[in-house]
């Protein structure tokens, strides 16, 4: 089968146009940025054939996740070699990436912005080059930033480019060995990224123009994104960076309060999680890095801090843990076999171990785990402190699957480094 960059050429023959669009999933980690889908009933348990397939489509290289605001998809990727004579009438250049827009009923190309990417001196591709962050979808742009640090804002409806930054190039930012990873995040009018540099480890571009808004904080980055949180009224910027967790003022990038939490290479990558409820703050990473809680809270205008426990006991690497009641649960390991742990979130006690899958990500959603594992296995599970219990899992991909699902409605989104496929979990 000839692969094709603009209209794939075989896709599955299943017809879901009938289906009506659904929900949105717009940036990195979904709708709130914890991997937690809004409520729809899924299947209790899928064929040993897996759940039901829409359709399927060739794409290319990268790790960026699949968003959605309920009518495209938007995702990222790097066009294989042997393609580019045949995008030689949209692009001139040697060695591009791809901001492309599909339909979500047949993963048909609405359109794709590509522009050069060349790996930069001083990257290691060992794990195959990117891109590794996800867009982010605004009202109609779409935010997205490439390998080397080029942020971009393109028209939702076109592709069109309205701006762009060179944050390496152009601001002076910290080069990351692997390529750049923080997915942007919309906070007011601006969207704010990771950059490095002196007084500038988190930068606030104008949505409108890409104008810088305020630049600010000594910190180096890490891979992971930024995220907001609410702490006692007050809107909190966190910031995962290259030797511990920060706590900004999102409206100027004032340090608030920084947390130490050092791994090798200060490779910090997951996202950290938050409950309001009770002020906990999770923290974890590989190579080293281990487990923390810290309980934040506010007297006047100061964060206090306090650590309740550390542990080295899980150790999330490039993927993700879920917060259910009062346990995490998440896949530790990094260059070994991986283990699916439950840590109680208040103690840091293991509460269980399981070995059913290789490393994994996962999104929850109708009180259950839709688990993606690195060798390509999908999996339904159920997981309370007492148990993991894996209901249903199928084999849908051969390639290293790293990128997390996403699951808007019920229909599920996955993507190895060589295909995009979509199911119906309903």
């Amino acid at each position: 089968m000839k692969w094709r960059a603009l209209v794939p050429a075989v896709l599955c023959a299943t017809s879901v146009s009938s289906q009506v669009p659904s929900p949105a999933w717009p940036q990195w980690g979904g709708p709130t940025r914890d991997f937690k889908a809004p409520a729809a009933r899924l299947a209790a348990s899928w064929p040993a054939s897996g759940p039901k397939a829409l359709w399927s489509r060739d794409l290319g290289d990268g790790y960026s996740a699949i968003v959605t605001d309920g009518d495209t998809l938007f995702t990222m990727y790097r066009p294989p070699k042997g393609v580019l004579a045949s995008m030689a009438s949209k692009f001139s250049g040697s060695d591009p990436e791809a901001v492309i827009a599909l339909d979500p009923a047949t993963g048909r190309t609405r359109w794709e912005h590509l522009y050069e990417a060349p790996p930069q001196k001083g990257m290691d591709m060992e794990y195959g080059p990117g891109p590794h962050a996800t867009p982010l979808v605004v009202g109609d742009v779409v935010f997205a930033v490439g390998t080397n640090g080029r942020l971009m804002a393109l028209e939702k409806a076109t592709g069109k480019q309205r701006w762009a930054q060179e944050l390496w190039s152009g601001l002076g930012g910290t080069l990351q060995g692997r390529g750049y990873s923080c997915s942007p995040l919309a906070y007011g009018e601006n969207v704010l990224v990771t950059v490095g540099g002196k007084g500038q480890g988190v930068v606030a571009f104008r949505q409108r123009d890409g104008q810088v808004a305020w630049k600010a904080a000594d910190l180096e980055p890490s891979p992971s994104s930024l995220m907001v949180i609410r702490l006692d009224g007050q809107d909190q910027l966190l910031m995962f960076h290259a030797n511990g967790i920060a706590g900004l003022d999102p409206t100027n990038g004032r340090v608030l309060w920084d947390h130490p939490h050092k791994t090798d290479w200060g490779l910090n990558i997951a996202l950290p999680i938050w409950s309001a409820d009770d002020r906990l703050l999770f923290v974890s990473s590989a190579y080293s890095g281990g487990s923390r809680v810290l309980q934040l809270s506010r007297a006047g205008e100061q964060t206090q801090v306090k650590e309740l426990w550390f542990s080295n006991k899980l150790r999330i690497h490039h993927g993700n843990g879920l917060r259910i009641g009062d346990h995490v649960y998440g896949s530790s390991g990094d260059f070994g076999a991986a283990t699916l742990v439950a840590m109680n979130v208040r103690t840091g006690q293991v509460a269980w171990q399981e070995r059913g899958l290789a490393k994994a990500t996962a999104v929850l959603a109708d009180g259950k785990l839709v688990l993606l594992d690195e060798e390509g296995t999908l999996a339904l599970a159920t997981a309370t402190p007492e148990k993991l219990t894996l209901i249903s899992k199928a084999s849908v991909f051969q390639g290293r699957s790293w990128t997390a699902p996403t699951l808007a409605g019920t229909r599920l989104y996955l993507r190895d480094r060589a295909a995009i496929k979509a199911f119906d979990i309903g």
